[in-house]
C-alpha cells in the first residue's frame, strides 16, 4: 500500500480519499507515533493538532481522523483554518503539543484534499515512519489496536493559538512596512485567516483579492497558480508589490510594481544577498531543487554563493538544509524556508520578509533589476491518470533514450528534467536551455512521445 506521495497523502475527494480512510490512518498514525512518543521519552502531552484549509470535504477528514487519533489515546487540539506553517510552527514551540497534521492539498484543486503529518520538531514525517503507518494499514491490525484498549483520547477546539502564530510572523522583521502599499491574493484559502492582519499591523496598505474562505473556488484562477488577477491589481492599484499564496499558504509568488513574476528562485536570491552581507548564511549556501533555473545558479556562483540542489520537494530541501547546516532554501515554486525563523517553508514569512527588502532597500522592481537573467525555461504537463505507469516511467526505452538524445544536444547549453508529479496525475518535463527556440524544440519533442507511449496506446 503505498499512500505517502512527496507532500503526504493527496488525491480526489471520494474516489480516493475518503473518510474511512482517514479514520484507518489516524488510528494507524496514532499508533506509530505512540511507538515513537515512547522511544523518545518525549515529556510533550500526548497532544496532536490539527489544522485545514477552506476545502468543503475538510470537515469531513479532519473529524474523520481526529476519530482515528482519539481512538488510538491522542487528545486532539484543532486549530481550524489556518495556514500549513501555523500547525509546524505550534508544534515545534509548544511543549504541549507532540505531532500535527494539516488537512490541506495545498495548490490542488477544490475537488482534491490531502492529510500532512508533522513530527515534534515541526518537520513532516519522515519516510521510514511514512511506510510503517502505511505497512500497519496493510495488515489490517490498527483495528485490533483500538478495540482491545480503554484509552481514548479527548477533543478540543484551540483556534486561539493561531494568535500565537501571527506573533511570531509580526516579530519576525524589524521594521514596519508603513508607506508600502502591498496587493494579496489570499486564494480563497488558509491565507485569509491571518494574511490581511499581519500586514495591515505592520503598517502596510493593503488590497486583498479572494479574501473569504471559499473551498468550492480554493485556488481556481487565483492565487499562486494563477497570477493574471494579481499583476492586473497590482497595475490598477498603482501598488509596490503584490503577492499570491497557495491554499494552505506554505508558498507565496510576487509580483513587482511592473507586473513582473517573482517567483521562488528570486526570492530566495533577494533573501540571500540579504542573509549574505549580514553574516547570517553559513558557506554563502542556499539549496534549492532540481527545478532552479540555471541563471539564478550562475548568477548566485558569481556572488561566491554555494548552489545546492536536491529532488524536488520541500522536504528534501529540508534534509539537506539540516544535513549542511544550511539556513536557507526552497523551490522555484514558492515554497522558501529559512531557519532563522521557521521550522518549514512558510509563504507569509517569505512575503513578510520581501516586502521588508522592498522597504529598506530598494523598490522590488530595482531589486528585480539588479538580480540575475533566467534561462528560457518551459514546463509542460502531461496527464497521465495509470498511478504505476507514471511512477515507472523510467522503463519507458523510447523516453528514457531520447531523454539522453537531448541531453546530448543540449550539452552545457542548458538541462532537461522529466519526472512524475507526487501530487497530482501528472508527467513534468522541464526543458531550459540558452534559446528559448531550443526549449521549445525538445519539450514539444519529449511531451510528444509521452502523449504517444503513456497516454495514447
Amino acid at each position: 500500500m503505498k499512500l505517502f506521495g512527496t507532500d503526504g497523502i493527496r488525491g480526489h475527494v471520494g474516489s480516493f480519499l475518503t473518510a474511512p480512510l482517514a479514520l484507518e490512518v489516524g488510528i494507524s498514525a496514532g499508533k506509530i507515533l505512540k511507538e515513537r512518543i515512547e522511544l523518545d521519552r518525549s515529556n510533550r502531552a500526548n497532544v496532536i493538532a490539527i489544522g485545514q484549509d477552506s476545502r468543503t470535504s475538510g470537515d469531513m477528514l479532519s473529524s474523520a481522523i481526529s476519530a482515528g487519533l482519539t481512538a488510538a489515546g491522542w487528545d486532539v487540539w484543532h486549530i481550524g483554518l489556518c495556514p500549513t506553517p501555523a500547525v509546524a510552527y505550534l508544534t515545534a514551540n509548544s511543549s504541549e503539543i507532540f505531532g500535527g497534521v494539516m488537512i490541506s492539498a495545498s495548490h490542488n484543486p477544490p475537488e482534491d484534499n490531502g492529510i500532512k503529518f508533522f513530527g515534534a520538531n515541526g518537520t513532516k514525517l519522515c519516510g521510514e515512519t511514512q511506510q510503517k503507518i502505511e505497512k500497519l494499514l496493510e495488515s489490517r491490525l490498527h483495528a485490533d489496536l483500538v478495540n482491545s484498549s480503554t484509552d481514548w483520547g479527548k477533543y478540543h477546539e484551540k483556534s486561539h493559538l493561531i494568535a500565537d502564530y501571527q506573533e511570531s510572523l509580526q516579530s519576525s522583521i524589524a521594521t514596519d512596512l508603513s508607506g508600502l502599499k502591498v496587493v494579496l491574493d489570499l486564494a480563497w484559502g488558509s491565507a485569509t485567516r491571518v494574511s490581511l492582519e499581519v500586514f495591515r499591523n505592520l503598517g502596510a496598505e493593503v488590497i486583498c483579492l479572494h479574501q473569504e474562505p471559499d473551498g468550492d473556488r480554493i485556488n481556481v484562477n487565483c492565487g499562486s497558480t494563477h497570477l493574471e488577477p494579481l499583476r492586473a491589481a497590482v497595475k490598477e492599484h498603482k501598488a509596490d508589490i503584490g503577492f499570491a499564496f497557495d491554499g494552505d499558504a506554505d508558498r507565496v509568488l510576487a509580483v513587482d510594481s511592473n507586473g513582473r513574476v517573482v517567483d521562488g528562485d528570486y526570492i530566495l536570491y533577494l533573501w540571500g544577498q540579504e542573509l549574505m552581507e549580514n553574516n547570517q548564511l553559513p558557506d554563502s549556501a542556499i539549496v534549492t531543487t532540481v527545478m532552479a533555473n540555471l541563471g539564478f545558479e550562475r548568477a548566485w556562483q558569481k556572488l561566491g554563493g554555494n548552489f545546492v540542489r536536491t529532488a524536488v520537494g520541500d522536504q528534501y530541501v529540508h534534509a539537506e538544509m539540516v544535513r549542511s547546516g544550511a539556513m536557507l532554501g526552497g523551490e522555484q515554486s514558492g515554497h522558501v524556508l529559512c531557519r532563522h525563523y521557521a521550522v518549514s517553508g512558510d509563504g507569509l514569512l517569505a512575503a513578510l520578509h520581501l516586502a521588508a527588502l522592498a522597504k529598506q532597500k530598494a523598490p522590488l522592481s530595482e531589486l528585480m533589476d539588479q538580480s540575475f537573467h533566467p534561462y528560457p525555461q518551459l514546463l509542460k504537463n502531461v496527464r497521465v491518470e495509470d498511478r504505476e505507469l507514471r511512477r515507472n516511467w523510467q522503463t519507458c526505452d523510447a523516453l528514457v533514450q531520447a531523454i539522453a538524445l537531448a541531453e546530448q544536444d543540449l550539452g552545457d547549453r542548458g538541462r532537461i528534467l522529466v519526472r512524475a508529479s507526487g501530487t497530482e496525475p501528472l508527467m513534468r518535463v522541464m526543458v531550459e536551455a540558452e534559446t528559448l527556440d531550443l526549449a521549445q524544440h525538445w519539450t514539444n519533442s519529449l511531451t510528444g512521445l509521452i502523449e504517444k507511449q503513456f497516454v495514447n496506446n
